[in-house]
């Protein structure tokens, strides 16, 4: 299988925490949400988006390993070429200020 160097600029990453309410759980999801934060926009509880270097993709890739725990957390990225490559439309009231984008 042929490795994909696309240079992807844009991402979404969301992530659900196993036994967030236990002690090791809180620290786990705490970990992972600094970790995020260090590189992407937060958006809406566990999800971030944002621009990202591919350099950063790597590092954001590795801290997150080094913290969950692979056998029951889950993180999922979504890559895209830039912030244009995608319509969004929202639906409600955010509960916060999440960055925007402008296509």
């Amino acid at each position: 299988m042929k490795k994909d160097t696309t240079n992807y600029n844009y991402v979404f990453l969301f992530y659900d925490i196993a036994d967030e309410f236990s002690d090791v759980g809180k620290y786990r999801v705490s970990k992972v949400f600094k970790i995020c934060k260090k590189y992407l926009k937060h958006h809406q509880k566990s999800i971030f988006r944002g621009n990202i270097t591919p350099a950063n993709q790597i590092k954001l890739q590795s801290e997150l390993k080094k913290v969950i725990d692979q056998e029951i957390d889950f993180v999922t990225i979504i890559k895209m070429l830039s912030s244009g490559s995608f319509s969004e439309e929202n639906l409600g009231n955010p509960k916060k200020e999440s960055e925007g984008i402008f296509i």
